[in-house]
């Protein structure tokens, strides 16, 4: 299992952004560097929830494109998505489970049921969900 690490400047725009968007599911995608020291995510795209829903969420079609664009075009790799809960834990639900279609993306997944956010990582491929190694690091703590 790799690592994957996100800069905590990043987790709190992804806060922010989810926070924002209350109470529906906030989303969005992630791209960085994949090598074998592990994912390192060097940016995160916050695109509309075209559902607009508390307990699911689409990707805008026209935004994941220019997003995609913007990875290429900045030498990064599309890593997964991320999107929030709401009112739930930060684990996939059997929705999300059911549409982790890529078994090499990390789906971040962002609780906001408590005061403090959960952020967690998972690998998900055959229906079987893997908890990854994530860490939010900073220029002063690092792995």
């Amino acid at each position: 299992m790799s690592i994957v690490r996100i800069d905590y400047s990043l987790y709190d725009d992804i806060v922010k952004y989810a926070r924002e968007h209350l109470p529906e599911e906030a989303c969005g995608l992630i791209a960085g560097e994949d090598n074998e020291a592990g994912r390192f995510v060097k940016k995160v795209y916050f695109l509309t929830n075209v559902d607009h829903a508390e307990d699911h969420f689409t990707l805008d079609p026209k935004e994941q494109l220019e997003a995609i664009k913007d990875m290429r075009a900045n030498g990064y790799k599309p890593l997964g998505n991320w999107h929030s809960h709401p009112e739930s834990p930060s684990r996939p639900s059997e929705e999300d489970i059911r549409l982790s279609y890529d078994k090499n993306a990390s789906y971040f997944i962002l609780s906001l049921m408590a005061e403090n956010p959960v952020l967690n990582s998972f690998h998900v491929e055959d229906g079987v969900v893997t908890k990854e190694d994530l860490r939010i690091i900073s220029e002063k703590y690092y792995y």
